[in-house]
């Protein structure tokens, strides 16, 4: 989509490969924008004010000019292949992708036995989980949500980015509600843990949370989406040679927090301007200062040095939100990084970051 929107490259055949026909809406993508972005016209609800939760802290934050933002799975799928479908020099293949390469020789992918070559491979596809070493950390963010409709206007104009109000014996848990209209919104049960739960303990989350904390009984069920995304300080390989690896096996998923549509988007117009440019599209891996942060918080949390709730609730009750939001787009400065490092407790940050640098 950023390889249309250049105008550019109309001379070069591009192929396209998903195993899946992506025809379902699989998934919702949640992320913060403080402009229209490219995929502006199917974003599906936005909101300039959040509520947070945690304990005795609730406050409603507005975080103009940043605008929280969800895109549907199925507008994303259905708005990108009809405007991939008008490119003459795009050839979309549902297909299973054996293997990719690229030496100094050759570059390409295996397709059903049959090597297929061209001057760059762009891949997301994660062949298997990596090879952790002792300072890495596996962690998962695993979720389920349910879009429901009341028959009467129930909710409000602001979502929930966070509400630590639930149960925590699973690990880091909350839930989010993004609400659509005064009688639709999505209920997400959200946890941060090593391992997955059965799948009637997601049910049992998501009901003890519409019961006891938004005290709905009576609704529908119209939608439901059950994900899981890796949070972890693992070193993605970016690629070698001609071979570029983007989405989450290029390591655009933040590691502490599981965002990644935003990453991909910056990930991908880097990527297109560096061509524009006639440079390599192979680029640098992420800053080292933010992998650094994503390290320490990730130990915090898998050794269990302070509840996570509690890390959220402070960086929001410390500071402005916008810097808040900054932070978690690795777009801070170092000072405001300082600002919300000195708002969290000393000891288990410092005993995680020993632990990550010994």
């Amino acid at each position: 989509m950023h390889l249309i929107a250049s105008g550019k490259f109309r001379d070069k055949k591009i192929l396209l490969i998903d195993q899946q026909a992506k025809n379902a809406n699989d998934r919702t993508w949640c992320f913060w924008e403080n402009k229209p972005g490219l995929f502006e016209k199917i974003v599906f609800s936005q909101w300039q004010e959040l509520w947070f939760h945690e304990g005795d802290f609730s406050k409603k934050i507005n975080i103009a000019p940043y605008q929280y933002k969800m895109i549907r799975g199925i507008d994303f799928y259905e708005h990108c292949l009809d405007t991939i479908a008008q490119q003459l020099n795009f050839t979309v293949q549902a297909n299973k992708v054996d293997a990719v390469f690229s030496t100094e020789k050759e570059t390409g992918i295996v397709l059903g036995g049959e090597k297929i070559l061209c001057d760059y491979v762009f891949n997301s596809i994660l062949f298997q989980q990596p090879l952790l070493t002792k300072k890495n950390i596996w962690l998962l963010q695993h979720f389920k949500g349910w879009v429901l409709e009341t028959e009467n206007d129930f909710f409000d104009n602001a979502a929930t980015l966070m509400d630590f109000r639930i149960d925590q014996s699973h690990g880091t848990a909350f839930c989010y509600v993004l609400p659509f209209s005064a009688t639709q919104a999505l209920v997400e049960y959200t946890l941060f843990s090593p391992s997955l739960l059965h799948h009637d303990d997601y049910k049992a989350g998501l009901l003890r949370y519409i019961t006891q904390q938004l005290n709905l009984r009576q609704y529908k069920i119209l939608h439901e989406e059950f994900g899981v995304i890796p949070m972890t300080n693992h070193s993605f390989s970016a690629g070698e040679n001609d071979l570029i690896n983007i989405g989450t096996a290029g390591g655009q998923t933040k590691g502490s927090s599981g965002y990644t549509f935003n990453f991909i988007q910056k990930h991908s117009r880097a990527m297109v301007n560096a061509l524009l440019k006639n440079k390599h599209p192979l680029l640098p891996a992420s800053s080292k200062r933010f992998r650094f942060y994503d390290s320490v918080l990730l130990n915090v949390l898998q050794n269990n040095r302070m509840p996570g709730k509690k890390v959220f609730s402070l960086m929001f009750q410390k500071n402005a939100p916008q810097t808040v939001l900054r932070f978690l787009d690795n777009e801070s400065s170092i000072a405001e990084d300082l600002k919300i490092i000195s708002s969290l407790p000393i000891m288990p940050f410092l005993k995680g970051a020993v632990q990550q640098i010994g």
